[in-house]
């Protein structure tokens, strides 16, 4: 079953209009804001009132495409339809599957940051809880741990960060040189030098070490970009983060761009793309059919 992925309705896209009283005069009507001063009269107590009419600036505002008759036209298939919702529900129960047989902790968590990226974690709120809380209680009781994967490391401390797991700055420590700097071996790590940008925005205050590594990073991202990367995924992501980084953006618009992208991604997850484009439609046509 194929899918098409369309933001007919984005929420953001409609020009609002202040709201006036109407008036009429002459059988013509007409908005004006009417402002009423009050002043004191020299010779007695009463008080007199001076109307001033100041006529409101016009904002030359296009017309909105968004009238009756348009939205009445609007098709909802993913809403009426119960083959989109069946096709849904069964691609969740595989994604299920997937979050509870993966044994990688790596994979687990990539599975996670792309679940998350493509606007499907309400879904999966009680899974991804679950394997978070396992890996982190596994690499607190874990020994030898692989201090030479920044990747790894960056990705597992942005997510336990994000949902709220204590992990120490410290994790990057092996990674950085006497002086302080990222160690030359890792300048065109650029996959890892990604997601150490991204977890320097989940710092906590006096965190230097995060400080230090989000502008080294940063550095060393922007040379990617004047490099001729054949990986146009890694590309494109890499210009959206500097852009503006992934914890400051609204997930659900972060969701319908990162759809797009992910399809460019060689090693993509056919599974988790066909339910990220089912969903956001199903979602964009619940809107839709709200407006009738």
């Amino acid at each position: 079953m194929a899918f098409s992925f369309f933001r007919s309705f984005p929420i953001s896209s409609f020009p609002v209009h202040s709201k006036s009283k109407r008036f009429s005069y002459d059988g013509s009507s007409f908005h004006r804001l009417i402002i009423s001063f009050a002043s004191q009269c020299e010779a007695t107590n009463k008080i007199s009132i001076e109307d001033d009419i100041v006529i409101r600036r016009s904002a030359n505002y296009d017309p909105s495409i968004w009238d009756y008759d348009y939205i009445q036209s609007l098709r909802n298939d993913f809403v009426q339809d119960e083959s989109y919702k069946d096709r849904a529900s069964k691609l969740k129960e595989e994604v299920r599957m997937m979050l509870e047989n993966e044994v990688d902790p790596l994979e687990k968590l990539e599975l996670i940051d792309t679940i998350q990226r493509l606007g499907l974690s309400y879904d999966f709120g009680d899974e991804i809880k679950k394997t978070l809380k396992n890996i982190s209680i596994d690499r607190s009781i874990t020994v030898a741990r692989d201090k030479d994967n920044l990747y790894a490391t960056a990705l597992e401390f942005r997510l336990l960060r994000q949902h709220g797991y204590k992990v120490n700055q410290d994790v990057f420590a092996c990674f950085m040189d006497d002086v302080g700097n990222i160690k030359a071996s890792l300048n065109q790590d650029y996959e890892g030098l990604l997601n150490l940008y991204e977890a320097s925005y989940h710092l906590l205050e006096g965190e230097t070490m995060l400080e230090n590594a989000r502008q080294l990073a940063a550095k060393l991202l922007k040379q990617c970009l004047k490099e001729n990367n054949d990986n146009q995924y890694l590309w494109m992501l890499v210009e959206h983060a500097l852009e503006l980084p992934l914890h400051w953006r609204i997930p659900r618009f972060e969701a319908g761009w990162f759809i797009d992208v992910y399809e460019k991604n060689k090693e993509k997850n056919p599974i988790l793309l066909e339910l990220a484009i089912l969903d956001y439609n199903i979602v964009q046509s619940m809107h839709q059919d709200d407006l009738r």
